[in-house]
């Protein structure tokens, strides 16, 4: 049977988010990566999401490697099955701006490694795609080339 969904303000004393939640938190983990710039650091991002169930985030100015596993100490009612032995990084999570009332918010969502590889082909630099295609010339899309003559 699924949750109530309470508002955070509805909250009565004592009671505590994650007894209404669904534990978003507890189902992925992720960790900041440097930006992509070249070609070869795209590649390294298609490999990473051809590994299981890998997506890339960026909120802001920095991109993330989202991992998609369950804690192994979820229990069915979705909380912790070792909340007194927690891990710290458990212990200094807050509920204050947690995902609770959404899905998560960010700048841009990568969930295959081919939106890596659209992305990648679409906004890096002319100059490079040219040197690694092994051309010469400036490439153009046709539609902006008869803007600017």
């Amino acid at each position: 049977m699924p949750k109530p969904k309470v508002a955070r303000a509805d909250l009565k004393p004592g009671e505590v988010l994650c007894q209404y939640c669904t534990a978003k938190c507890c189902q992925y983990f992720a960790l900041p990566i440097e930006m992509p710039v070249t070609r070869k650091d795209f590649d390294y991002l298609r490999w990473y999401m051809i590994h299981g169930k890998i997506s890339l985030f960026v909120d802001g100015e920095t991109w993330f490697l989202m991992v998609h596993n369950v804690c192994d100490h979820l229990q069915s009612d979705n909380l912790c099955g070792m909340y007194e032995e927690r891990p710290r990084i458990c212990r200094e999570y807050t509920t204050d701006d947690c995902e609770y009332d959404g899905d998560g918010l960010y700048d841009m969502l990568f969930e295959c490694q081919e939106q890596i590889a659209e992305f990648n082909e679409a906004f890096q630099p002319q100059e490079l795609r040219a040197r690694f295609n092994g051309s010469k010339k400036k490439l153009s899309l046709p539609i902006l080339n008869a803007l600017t003559t």
